[in-house]
């Protein structure tokens, strides 16, 4: 089964719009895991918009499954990380002003620097992966670089798929990601996905996907929760993820 792992940054965007501590980021992301989520994933920013550096800290004794930690690796990330020695850490290549993440890493441009980052947290005994577009060569490289994992970042694929009406329009949507899957099991990276999937695309992607690991959801998750509930729609992406 793929794992589901929640991001609880729009908790914290709540919580940051009116000040004080509701909702608490601590108690929903423990709630999260006893709905049955198999991990909690954060994103802080330089900015701390929503997600705060002392949140990052407070989490580390609440998440019992597995932590992931995003972020772009500037120095100050970089040192949290080590600090807070989260399960995994996601490099994710966000400019300082992002709304959202809008790109995955050239790791050919990036090499040398993704090499050194990505061996400094296995050093610490740090579960990597990075954030990358389906493009193959992006992917050789990737591990090449040495990273455990990568990330797919499945914008495209949220949006080609929205606007689908045929099988074939379907499969055209994720043609693309499931080329970089069995490129990613060739060289031996673990495959993890995020970005805009929902419960209308999971399934089809976990479907079609070849060894999925891990999916990490946030905006669309609290967004179907508004409606219907928390707990439900956890355990409704679990559903559709077996």
């Amino acid at each position: 089964m793929t794992k589901l792992s929640v991001n609880v940054n729009k908790i914290a965007t709540l919580r940051n719009a009116r000040g004080g501590n509701m909702p608490n980021l601590l108690k929903v992301s423990s709630d999260i895991e006893s709905f049955g989520a198999q991990g909690i994933t954060i994103h802080p920013r330089p900015d701390e918009r929503h997600i705060k550096y002392n949140d990052a800290r407070d989490l580390k004794s609440i998440v019992k499954t597995e932590y992931n930690i995003e972020g772009n690796p500037n120095p100050k990330f970089i040192d949290l990380v080590l600090e807070v020695k989260p399960t995994q850490v996601t490099l994710v290549p966000d400019a300082i002003d992002a709304i959202t993440s809008n790109a995955g890493w050239d790791t050919v441009k990036h090499f040398d620097f993704l090499k050194e980052v990505i061996q400094t947290f296995k050093d610490n005994n740090i579960r990597t992966s990075i954030f990358v577009n389906p493009n193959n060569k992006i992917i050789e490289n990737a591990a090449k670089i040495g990273t455990d994992r990568i990330e797919l970042y499945t914008e495209s694929y949220a949006d080609n798929f929205s606007k689908a009406t045929t099988e074939e329009e379907k499969h055209k949507a994720i043609e693309a990601f499931i080329t970089a899957a069995e490129t990613a099991n060739q060289v031996e990276l673990g495959i993890n996905a995020g970005h805009d999937l929902s419960l209308d695309n999971i399934k089809y992607f976990n479907d079609n996907i070849p060894n999925l690991l891990e999916v990490s959801i946030g905006h669309a998750l609290i967004c179907e929760s508004l409606y219907l509930g928390l707990e439900n729609v956890v355990n409704m992406y679990l559903n559709k993820l077996k």
